[in-house]
């Protein structure tokens, strides 16, 4: 097997691994580690819930004495600066490690290549760009948040066979089957933060909260966008803020059921629009927003061009008059995504498209 071929196998797995944890490391990106000596695989690490320890340093705890003259694959650059733990770079080079095999760079303005300085200063070699693509992919939502300074945002959208995403009037309406609704759990398991419309949250009353068996606790940050401050108390969202935080966007000035809302647990915070609520979340760590609902939500934020990733589930189900038009559908999307992923999720046909950068538009 060739050098190239072996680092792609190695490096393959650190990025299976990294996606273990993703959505519930945060604000740190979850990372894969492999370290090979040998040939052998001598020790794993994926950054730990939470964000501590790194995988670096629990990679090395688990290769032990067999680190020395191995060579480390790892998804992200090893961080550089001291903060709540020892940099993983100088961690690395304690180790013994002969190589580094880094997939990409970090836009961190802490790290940035202070982390390959300290491996190449210390005479470790170092290789970096290998799957760099599979890796930004798995990293993208802390990535966009170093780089946009505002979360990676992801559409998911569910359409009947007419084109419709629901029914006005109905509340709730089960377009997909329960095997695509598992996969929206894990979802929004892998999302740091979800959020809906006031018109949704009204309609719809969702809880928002992941309800997959051992994946309770991975349940995101729930946000809804209310100008008015019209969420009722009543709502299960309200009457839950308690155990899973809730999070109004309201305009500045608004009062509706703000003190309400406020003394039971939900976090109301003022914004004058979408880019400056993102913004905020960025600023405490948020890397991932799963948009889930509903049409005007998904309209907008589509023309604003903040939409970097769209999860489409086409549903044989047939809505039938008085049915919401889906604002986009396989065959109808903004310019500049391009169809990377497509299966079949029990009875439903998932799509997955992502935003090219705007250099790459035909």
């Amino acid at each position: 097997m060739s050098i190239t071929a072996r680092d792609e196998r190695h490096m393959r797995e650190a990025i299976e691994l990294s996606l273990k944890h993703v959505g519930r490391t945060g604000p740190n990106p979850s990372v894969g580690c492999v370290i090979v000596k040998d040939g052998e695989v001598v020790g794993r690490g994926v950054t730990a819930l939470g964000g501590r320890p790194h995988a670096e340093p629990q990679a090395l705890a688990e290769a032990g004495e067999k680190a020395r003259g191995a060579t480390a694959y790892v998804t992200l650059e090893p961080c550089s600066h001291h903060g709540k733990t020892p940099p993983c770079a100088n961690a690395i080079v304690a180790a013994g490690i002969a190589r580094v095999v880094v997939a990409v760079a970090d836009p961190d303005p802490r790290v940035s290549g202070r982390g390959l300085k300290i491996l190449a200063d210390a005479d470790i070699e170092v290789t970096i760009g290998i799957l760099q693509k599979e890796a930004r992919r798995a990293m993208a939502g802390y990535l966009t948040r170093q780089t946009k300074g505002r979360p990676q945002v992801t559409l998911k959208l569910a359409v009947s066979s007419d084109g419709m995403m629901g029914r006005v009037g109905a509340g709730q309406v089960a377009i997909t089957g329960a095997e695509a609704r598992e996969a929206v759990h894990r979802l929004r398991a892998q999302s740091d933060a979800i959020l809906v419309g006031i018109g949704t949250a009204i309609a719809d009353d969702p809880e928002l909260t992941v309800r997959l068996p051992g994946l309770e606790s991975a349940s995101p940050l729930r946000i809804v966008l209310d100008r008015k401050a019209e969420l009722p108390v009543t709502s299960k969202l309200t009457r839950t803020a308690q155990d899973v935080p809730v999070l109004v966007a309201v305009a500045p000035g608004a009062v509706g059921n703000r003190a309400m809302l406020a003394s039971m647990g939900v976090e109301v915070l003022e914004v004058p629009g979408v880019e400056e609520l993102l913004s905020s979340l960025a600023q405490r760590g948020v890397s991932s927003l799963m948009v889930e609902g509903g049409a005007r939500v998904a309209t907008d934020m589509l023309a604003r061009g903040i939409v970097d990733r769209i999860e489409l589930y086409d549903s044989p189900v047939t809505i039938g008059e008085g049915g919401i038009p889906s604002p986009i559908s396989a065959g109808r999307l903004p310019a500049g995504f391009v169809k990377i992923d497509e299966r079949q999720v029990g009875s439903d046909r998932l799509q997955i498209f992502e935003r090219l950068p705007a250099s790459a538009w035909v």
